[in-house]
């Protein structure tokens, strides 16, 4: 009885543990979710780009079309 007392105690213990380190990680991933849409927002990389003397085309990307020798 005491031994079984002294396992259901540990397993509490376990279970304490284990939620805590889910909670801290769903933090972590919320925390580098958002961090990551910050990044890819246009004018983030706009301002990194403007860091390194890069700036947006003026010119809008053309569409190149291959066309195979079977068609």
């Amino acid at each position: 009885m005491i031994a079984s007392s002294h396992s259901a105690d540990k397993k509490v213990y376990e279970i304490a543990k284990l939620t805590n380190d889910v909670k801290e990680l769903r933090s972590a991933f919320v925390d580098k979710r958002g961090r990551l849409m910050r990044l890819k927002k246009e004018s983030y990389v706009e301002a990194e780009m403007k860091k390194k003397n890069i700036s947006i085309s003026l010119n809008p990307p053309t569409k190149i079309i291959v066309k195979s020798k079977k068609q």
